[in-house]
């Protein structure tokens, strides 16, 4: 278990990725919304869907931060991103899904 130092510094970084995330989602023409999930599969994190010619990525507001990375980043990894500009280090993190969709 990390210090307090340790959790805050983590915690900063997940919502960094987070919001890079939300970026990234934005250029792809992506809404993202948070909604509170309430019956029955209120458990999960969320997903991505399609209404018409439109992507949302609705999000549990209840989930963790480090929930709504790893739901987030698996969805937008599954997108072509060659076109797009996306930070090294985000980049590197979104291919990590995509290795682990590919080996399944």
């Amino acid at each position: 278990m990390g210090t307090k130092k340790t959790q805050k510094a983590s915690d900063y970084h997940e919502k960094a990725i987070l919001e890079q995330l939300e970026d990234l989602a934005d250029k792809l023409s992506i809404e993202v919304r948070y909604e509170r999930f309430t019956g029955e599969g209120s458990l999960s994190t969320g997903g991505l869907c399609r209404v018409k010619d439109r992507h949302f990525f609705i999000i549990n507001s209840k989930a963790s931060t480090k929930e709504k990375v790893e739901a987030l980043g698996a969805a937008l990894s599954r997108f072509d991103l060659g076109s797009i500009y996306v930070r090294p280090g985000l980049r590197e993190f979104l291919s990590r899904f995509r290795k682990n969709t590919a080996s399944n």
